[in-house]
């Protein structure tokens, strides 16, 4: 199954959102999970939460599915609010944690009849529909083997599967493509994204895959130290970003301090940060600024490993909102 080309456009919608939070605040002894995150999801759309590991995604969604009880604030599920109504928010809910849900030692078709059975389905009705989920996502031929079998990615479609067995009107992917080849990965995309388009499902994805968020998400949240830095459709965010960003790999031996205050000092170059041997800017004209990068940085005898130039990418909007880029946040969660 290839992933159709670009982002699905994004849908408008009226009414309540399906999903809503509001100045949401957790902690964990000394730890802020979450700094009164807020926001809300139209239905019918894929909404992403993006961020590195530790800026509260995971947080967030056990909130939101009732596993987890906010410090202070409100939210809002499918219409239900969660500390009122958590049964309503869990009968209208699917779920598919980081963490595989399913019984490796029973089959595939077992384990989609022992979720829908959950979930009050019965007789011709669990069969027919745990059917018609293995053939959706391709596992009918392996049905009848242990899941214990199955490869990283028909294990995650048969997540997947059973977070959709009782027809949810909001779907939570909790990092969903985590450790998936990239074939898998792929097929994981189209899925999530015929959900949205064919089926007018609510899906909120979690994700630090920025690729993930901006093939995805018809509008996503970028989450950073447990509050929304910032907010938008893929395009909104990145348009947002005037020019080109320039990323400068120096050579092992090139004395960074001296580099930094080299590129710093130069017209035109804004947004600056340096990230080990690596310094990111943006200007207006990514080409006809480069020669004059290397100018400034060999007058300053620093030798130069590559310099690339692109169109602004998620990962410079969250350069532009945290100071930092997402590589290096990853790093210090890590």
């Amino acid at each position: 199954m290839a992933v159709s080309a670009g982002r699905v456009a994004t849908r408008r919608t009226t009414g309540e959102p399906a999903i809503s939070a509001e100045n949401l605040v957790k902690t964990y002894g000394e730890v802020t999970a979450l700094a009164g995150l807020s926001f809300a999801v139209a239905p019918g759309t894929v909404f992403g939460l993006l961020g590195p590991n530790g800026a509260g995604k995971s947080t967030t969604i056990r909130i939101l599915t009732t596993l987890s009880r906010p410090d202070s604030g409100t939210a809002t599920v499918a219409g239900a609010d969660v500390l009122a109504r958590p049964d309503a928010v869990r009968r209208a809910i699917g779920v598919v944690t980081q963490g595989s849900g399913t019984d490796p030692q029973a089959t595939g078709r077992e384990n989609l009849l022992l979720a829908g059975r959950l979930h009050g389905l019965r007789g011709d009705e669990v069969k027919a529909r745990a059917d018609e989920l293995l053939d959706r996502f391709g596992l009918t031929e392996a049905a009848g083997r242990v899941v214990r079998t199955y490869s990283g990615g028909m294990q995650r479609k048969l997540d997947v599967a059973m977070g959709l067995v009782h027809r949810p009107a909001v779907l939570f992917l909790d990092e969903p493509t985590t450790g998936l080849d990239p074939q898998a990965r792929a097929d994981m995309w189209a899925e999530i994204a015929r959900l949205s388009t064919q089926e007018q499902l609510t899906v909120m994805l979690t994700t630090h895959y920025l690729e993930e968020a901006d093939q995805l998400a018809d509008r996503l949240v970028i989450v950073d130290r447990g509050t929304v830095v910032a907010e938008g459709s893929p395009e909104e965010l990145k348009s947002g970003l005037r020019g080109d960003a320039v990323v400068i790999e120096l050579a092992p031996d090139a004395d960074l301090a001296v580099a930094g205050g080299a590129v710093e000092a130069l017209t035109g170059l804004r947004d600056v940060t340096v990230d080990g041997r690596t310094i990111r800017g943006r200007v207006d004209h990514g080409a006809s600024a480069v020669p004059a990068v290397l100018a400034a940085l060999e007058r300053e005898s620093v030798a130069v490993a590559a310099v690339t130039i692109a169109r602004p990418a998620l990962d410079d909007v969250y350069l532009r909102h945290t100071g930092r880029s997402f590589a290096a946040a990853e790093r210090v969660s890590a």
